[in-house]
């Protein structure tokens, strides 16, 4: 079955919404979503209702797309059990971030949202922002690491925003961002530590329940974790039974470590590393320095599980390189948020990690499939193909973005070209 097409445009605007549209639920802090700046503490407010993620479902009515789900026959037979793609990297922007983004921008208090939009990203958060802001007519600062995707950052620009490079990584254009903010009254989105960008995200869960009605698993890529604790709030209120699974790079694994040890911890990928890893399925146990955000110091070490990997002429790092960096650039967060790690910490179930060529080979999947998603969207594939057992009962893989990388791309085409794995055809509902 075919779905019906999303509008090519989306309706700008949408004006300001009412009292409950912006009342987000969270009880110890009813006024965070309206705050012009960022909220003191977002995680000591950690109960995010499914009414608020109603309403923001509301003000993105005819904003975002509804995207497709796909069936995937070869998947589903490997794993036994049926598997979805959920498509937002078609979404505008080609990220579900415009989702959390927009719905941020449109309940925000209107003086702030007049004297400028201000946002620190790696690439799509940036365009999210920078779309909302075209969308109420209001100019758009953002704050990238020095690096980022060269075709995140173009495409931000094309949506009329001011990009500033700041040398670092995604957290110190988290505090240059804040600090302009706060200089001019501006209005600061953060990625994912906001109550009204976790509820914009949290519509996909909605959405899912309806495109697969018994749906037992949901995977989702994780970076500062605004996504994986959306979907989760909406899932838990309306389906509980549905398992939430995150996933990450294991170069960059501070949710999965910090919700081992049960608090929020910074990892520093690649510190005790001599030189790069080969991106190849030998990748070997990665030992990482870790501290714990109140300033405590800690030793953890993420074990991935690697089998055996299909494809061949696998990529590599170069052995010269100091810090090994996670191909998945959408998702090199160092540490969890608070409102997102206190979210996840009570409604997502497990976060895996999975090595650096799982990526490659669930793009290669995906581009086979006629799916052109960047690396941090596959992580959900890469996580089927390297822990199979996770897909229980009817399966959801969110693929969240599809900005890729021309290089990127590139590779994932070479591969494509001599990968064995028959993918079969996909299969759409709405």
């Amino acid at each position: 079955m075919t779905a019906p097409a999303a509008d090519d445009q989306p309706t700008p605007g949408g004006g300001d919404p009412g009292p409950g549209e912006a009342d987000l639920s969270i009880e110890a802090d009813p006024g965070a979503a309206a705050d012009p700046g960022a909220a003191a503490d977002p995680g000591a407010a950690a109960d995010l209702s499914v009414s608020a993620i109603e309403a923001a479902a509301g003000v993105l009515d005819g904003v975002a797309r509804r995207t497709r789900v796909v069936h995937d026959p070869g998947l589903s037979a490997a794993l036994g059990t049926p598997v979805w793609f959920k498509c937002e990297h078609e979404q505008h922007t080609g990220s579900f971030k415009l989702r959390g983004a927009y719905h941020r921008v449109a309940t925000a208090d209107p003086a702030a949202r007049a004297r400028g939009v201000v946002a620190a990203s790696a690439g799509n958060h940036a365009q999210g922002v920078a779309f909302a802001a075209a969308a109420f007519g209001v100019p758009a600062t953002i704050f990238v690491p020095a690096g980022a995707n060269p075709v995140k950052v173009a495409r931000t620009r094309r949506w009329g925003a001011r990009v500033e490079e700041v040398p670092g990584g995604v957290e110190a254009a988290l505090a240059a961002a804040a600090d302009f903010a706060a200089r001019g009254g501006r209005l600061l989105v953060h990625p994912f530590d906001d109550p009204a960008v976790v509820a914009g995200q949290g519509t996909i869960g909605l959405e899912l329940l309806d495109q697969v009605p018994d749906l037992g698993t949901v995977l989702v890529g994780v970076g500062g974790g605004g996504l994986v604790s959306g979907v989760a709030a909406a899932l838990r209120a309306r389906r509980p039974g549905v398992r939430v699974i995150g996933v990450q790079s294991v170069l960059a694994p501070a949710f999965a470590i910090s919700l081992r040890a049960g608090r929020r911890l910074t990892a520093v990928v690649g510190a005790d590393l001599p030189g790069a890893v080969p991106l190849t399925a030998d990748l070997p146990v990665t030992d990482l320095s870790v501290t714990d955000v109140p300033g405590a110091a800690a030793r953890g070490r993420v074990i991935p599980v690697i089998p055996g990997s299909r494809l061949s002429g696998r990529p590599m790092l170069p052995r010269s390189a100091a810090r090994p960096r996670t191909i998945a650039d959408g998702m090199a967060v160092s540490e969890p948020g608070a409102l997102t790690f206190a979210l996840a910490t009570r409604l997502v179930d497990e976060v895996v990690t999975v090595d650096e060529a799982a990526f490659w080979e669930a793009m290669v999947l995906l581009r086979r499939a006629g799916l052109a998603v960047e690396p941090a969207g596959a992580a959900p594939i890469a996580a089927l193909l390297r822990h199979g057992g996770l897909a229980q009962g009817p399966t959801v893989a969110i693929l969240s973005g599809g900005n890729i990388d021309p290089g990127v791309a590139s590779r994932v085409k070479s591969l494509a070209a001599v990968a064995t794995d028959d993918v079969g055809e996909l299969r759409t509902t709405a």
